[in-house]
C-alpha cells in the first residue's frame, strides 16, 4: 500500500503526546477549501488517475431515490481474485489478503471506476473549518472540547484526532433505521436479528441543543428489538457523551421478559454483541471511548474499499442472495480505489480488551472508517470487518448500508443487511428529547 507523506509527520517521530496536538493555525485551516475539501480530504486525484479529483460529490437532492443505483451501467475495471492477486496486494490490507488466502477458491473483489461521491451540507463544512482552529483533545484524547456539529479535526495532527472525526461523523440529523443483523454458520445457514433504530443529533431536537438537558450528549439512541421472538420487546437506550473522561456513555437496557429497566456499564469496549463475532465498540466500525488503545496515525494509503453500495441495498434482492458460506456473495460487493487515513491502535498496556490491535482505514471524505482489521493478543489476524456505504443524496449524508464482520479462526460471520425492510432508512423523522428517556424505554418496550 503506497504511503502518502504528511506535514505533521516529524511531530509524530518526535513523540509528542497525542492529546497535545490540536489546534491547527489560521494559515494552515486556510487550504480547507482550496488544496484540501472543506472537510480535510486532498482535493486533487492521484497521479495515476485511478482516484478522481473530488468536486463536490453528489448534489443534495431531497426528492431524489437515494437507492437507485447510478453506476448500475458500469462494468468491473478488473476482479481480484488468486490469479492476480499478487499484482495487488499494495492496495489491499491483512485482513483482506486474509480472506483470499482463508477462501481461494470463492473469494474475490470487483473493483469499479472510483467515485468521490461524498458530501455534505454548508453548515457542517463552515463548522469543520472553525472547528480546525479551535478544536482540542481532552486529557488523554477521551473526549473533544470547543467543537460544533461534527468533525472537529479536519486537520488531524494525531491518530486519536481521527478517530474522532469518526465517531463525529455527520449522518443526516434524526434518523430512523432498520437492520437485519445476521448470523452466518459455516455452511451459510443463518439466523436473523431485526433491529428498529432511532438516531438524533441534539441540534436535531425540537428548540435544538439545549445547555442543561443536552450537557455533554452527541447524540442519543434507541434501539428496540422486533425479532426473533424470544428476544422481542427487548430495547436498549444509550446517551453517548462528547468528553468520555469526565461522563463515560450512559446505557440502559429494558429487558421484556422481566419487565425492567438497569443501567448497563457494559454496553462498550469489547462486550460482545450477540452471538459474539463482533464486539460492542465494532458497531458502525468502531464506536465509543478510544481510552484503551495508543492511537498511531500511520498516514494515508490507496486501498480498494467498499464504495456506492446500490446493489447490496437492491429492494429486489434477497438476504439468502447475499449470504454464502464463509463471507458474503461478492457479486453484490462494489469495490473502488480511494485515499484512506491508516490509524492503528495497541492496546495500552494494563487495558483490558480481546483485541490487542486494531488497524482502521477511513474514507477521507467522509471519515467513516470503510475497512478494520483485529487482531488478537498474540499477534494473529483474527477479524475483518467492511463498511459498505453510500451517499444519501436526500440527506447529505453518508451511511452503511450494510456491515460484515469475518472470524476467521471460525469460518463465522456477522452482515447487517437492510434491503429487505420496509423503511431501511428514514432521515428527518420526528423526535423529542422524551423518546430517549428511561422512561420512554419502558414503554417502548411494553
Amino acid at each position: 500500500m503506497k504511503l502518502i507523506s504528511y506535514s505533521f509527520s516529524t511531530l509524530l517521530l518526535l513523540g509528542v503526546p497525542q492529546w497535545s496536538l490540536a489546534k491547527v493555525s489560521e494559515q494552515e485551516a486556510s487550504q480547507l477549501g482550496k488544496t484540501l475539501t472543506p472537510v480535510g480530504a486532498i482535493k486533487q486525484g492521484n497521479k495515476a488517475g485511478s482516484i478522481p479529483a473530488y468536486k463536490g460529490g453528489l448534489a443534495q437532492d431531497k426528492d431524489a431515490n437515494p437507492y437507485e443505483d447510478i453506476y448500475a451501467h458500469e462494468a468491473p475495471l478488473f476482479v481480484i481474485d488468486q490469479s492476480n492477486l499478487a499484482q495487488h496486494k499494495q492496495n489491499l490490507t491483512p485482513g483482506q489478503l486474509a480472506m483470499f488466502a482463508k477462501y481461494p477458491k470463492s473469494y474475490k473483489m470487483a473493483i469499479y471506476p472510483s467515485h468521490r461521491t461524498a458530501s455534505l451540507s454548508q453548515d457542517v463544512m463552515d463548522n469543520a473549518k472553525k472547528n480546525a482552529t479551535q478544536a482540542q483533545l481532552v486529557a488523554g484524547g477521551n473526549g473533544v472540547k470547543q467543537f460544533e456539529g461534527n468533525i472537529p479535526f479536519a486537520i488531524p495532527n494525531s491518530g486519536v484526532e481521527v478517530i474522532w472525526n469518526h465517531i463525529t461523523a455527520y449522518k443526516g440529523g434524526n434518523v430512523h433505521v432498520a437492520t437485519a443483523s445476521n448470523i452466518v454458520e459455516t455452511d451459510g445457514s443463518f439466523s436473523t436479528m431485526t433491529i428498529s433504530t432511532k438516531f438524533a443529533y441534539p441540534e436535531s431536537l425540537p428548540g435544538g441543543r439545549d445547555p442543561k438537558k443536552d450537557k455533554n450528549i452527541l447524540f442519543y439512541t434507541l434501539d428496540y428489538t422486533k425479532a426473533p421472538a424470544r428476544l422481542t420487546g427487548n430495547v436498549s437506550l444509550v446517551h453517548e457523551t462528547i468528553d468520555q473522561l469526565s461522563q463515560p456513555r450512559k446505557a440502559w437496557i429494558y429487558n421484556a421478559g422481566q419487565r425492567r429497566v438497569r443501567r448497563a456499564p457494559q454496553v462498550g469496549y469489547d462486550a460482545p454483541t450477540h452471538e459474539g463475532i463482533r464486539t460492542v465498540d465494532q458497531v458502525a466500525m468502531f464506536n465509543g471511548s478510544p481510552d484503551r488503545f495508543d492511537w498511531k496515525l500511520v498516514g494515508k494509503k490507496e486501498i480498494y474499499i467498499p464504495y456506492n453500495s446500490y446493489k447490496i441495498i437492491d429492494k429486489n434482492t434477497k438476504y439468502a442472495d447475499i449470504v454464502a458460506p464463509g463471507h458474503i456473495n461478492q457479486d453484490y460487493a462494489r469495490y473502488e480505489l480511494h485515499r484512506v487515513w491508516h490509524v492503528q491502535g495497541t492496546l495500552k498496556e494494563g487495558a483490558r480488551h480481546v483485541y490487542g490491535k486494531r488497524d482502521l482505514y477511513m474514507d477521507e471524505d467522509s471519515w467513516q472508517v470503510a475497512v478494520a482489521d483485529h487482531y488478537d493478543e498474540r499477534g494473529q489476524i483474527w477479524r475483518l470487518a467492511e463498511g459498505h456505504s453510500m451517499q444519501f443524496v436526500n440527506a447529505n449524508a453518508a451511511w452503511y448500508v450494510a456491515m460484515t464482520s469475518y472470524d476467521l479462526f471460525s469460518g463465522r460471520y456477522q452482515v447487517d443487511l437492510r434491503g429487505e425492510e420496509k423503511a431501511p432508512f428514514d432521515f428527518g423523522m420526528k423526535m423529542k428529547r422524551k423518546h430517549f428517556t428511561t422512561s420512554a424505554l419502558r414503554r417502548t418496550g411494553r
